[in-house]
């Protein structure tokens, strides 16, 4: 390709662009934008992780399974029965049920995140375009470049 044929397509494929970029209508009910997240979407998705975490906290507990009266689980009742007839297995059985129940709190809080970031997302989102759609409709003619510019950052 001779410089001149790559200096036209650069110069076609910035029309192109040029044609599709615009302000899409914030606040209004038609303005189809980028990025679109209904409701449903995150509401979905917050119900998922919403009972990923119950069934998780009630099923993967193994160091509570089977408490006693002091609150220590029969797999760590077990491990120290182990560990006092000096079986090296005690040691290893308590290291498995504290980096499993280790595990299952960084999951737990995983979904607890994921459901709250999205409820807060969504309003976050709601509350930014709120805004820019008042300072965009307050102003007369266009907006200016450093304006827009501040959108972007």
């Amino acid at each position: 390709m001779a410089w001149d044929e790559w200096e036209q397509s650069k110069g076609a494929a910035t029309q192109r662009q040029a044609a599709r970029t615009q302000l899409n209508e914030a606040g209004s009910a038609g303005g189809d934008g980028d990025l679109v997240v209904r409701q449903d979407d995150l509401g979905a998705v917050g119900h998922e992780a919403f009972v990923l975490h119950g069934e998780l906290a009630k099923k993967a507990d193994i160091a509570g399974v089977g408490a006693d009266k002091d609150g220590a689980g029969s797999t760590m009742r077990a491990a120290a029965a182990l560990k006092s007839h000096h079986f090296t297995l005690g040691s290893e059985l308590e290291t498995t049920v504290e980096m499993w129940t280790s595990q299952v709190k960084s999951v737990l809080q995983a979904c607890g995140h994921i459901s709250n970031h999205l409820d807060y997302s969504k309003k976050m989102h709601a509350n930014d375009d709120a805004l820019i759609a008042a300072d965009v409709r307050g102003r007369t003619g266009p907006l200016p470049v450093s304006a827009l510019n501040d959108y972007f950052k």
